[in-house]
């Protein structure tokens, strides 16, 4: 039972200290920015869906492993780079 009690704060120690690097390394480094394809999915009377495509936008992101500050991390937003918008 030691042994559990010991090996979960250890592992809590380490993403805590991960966490807190990651939230050093955002706070230092400049936001960036990825273009993003809005688009709006509007339910139609028939049961189907209308797409309505919206002006690429710039959205602002962290250059970090974990969302910090409000912002999504660049890596996630360049691989979701279309934003859905339901009605």
């Amino acid at each position: 039972m030691r042994i559990v009690k010991r090996s979960l704060l250890i592992a809590a120690v380490v993403l805590a200290a991960g966490y807190g690097t990651d939230y050093v390394m955002a706070r230092r480094r400049p936001l960036g920015s990825v273009l993003v394809q809005p688009y709006f999915a509007v339910p139609q009377k028939n049961g189907k869906t209308e797409f309505m495509m919206q002006d690429p936008e710039t959205d602002s992101c962290v250059q970090s492993l974990l969302p910090h500050l409000g912002q999504q991390p660049c890596w996630y937003l360049q691989k979701h780079a279309q934003k859905r918008i339901d009605f």
